[in-house]
């Protein structure tokens, strides 16, 4: 049940993004810039890290969406289950690990972080650009996973499903600003 007394009993960040469009809109432009705009990253890669960090998080609102979107990428949802019980032997490819150890760690203890955990990064042959990217993806979907927990939002499959699709295709997050005409 959403914790916005106006909000209806099934409230999705749709109806978060309507009640609230001042900041709405340069927050689905940001998710747009980050998660669709060039980066060393795929898109694929993206959602993954966002389906990651939730799932760190325990967000079902948000791990739910962009595991189904990181799936319509071609990404197996098994290896989300797998990246959350060990990266080490995760089914992904060795390259993507030690990114996906930086966000685990930026994650579960911020406060914790060195620059040998870039330097890890760094090794795995990947840019500065990837670290930012990947930082910032970790970022967003931390402050995203807490709005959507904070306002007490709830999903289920075939929604996630339906906001994978959004995602995907139509427009991506920016799509989301148009049809909502925010």
């Amino acid at each position: 049940m959403a914790f916005i007394p106006d909000f209806p009993t099934n409230a999705t960040l749709i109806d978060v993004f309507r009640a609230f469009p001042t900041t709405s809109k340069p927050l689905l432009q940001y998710h747009e810039a980050l998660m669709r705009g060039p980066s060393p990253l795929s898109e694929a890669e993206r959602e993954l890290i966002a389906a990651y960090v939730s799932g760190l998080n325990a967000c079902n609102y948000c791990h739910g969406v962009h595991t189904a979107t990181a799936a319509a990428y071609g990404v197996p949802e098994s290896t989300l289950a797998a990246l959350l019980d060990d990266v080490a032997t995760a089914p992904v490819d060795d390259k993507l690990k030690p990114i996906l150890a930086y966000v685990r760690k930026l994650t579960l203890t911020p406060a914790r972080m060195t620059e040998a955990d870039a330097t890890a990064v760094y090794a795995a042959s990947w840019s500065p650009q990837a670290l930012h990217d990947a930082a910032s993806v970790c970022g967003v979907f931390n402050l995203m996973n807490r709005l959507v927990d904070g306002l007490g939002l709830k999903g289920d499959a075939p929604y996630f499903s339906s906001a994978a699709k959004r995602l995907r295709g139509a427009g991506g997050y920016g799509g989301i600003v148009e049809r909502l005409k925010l």
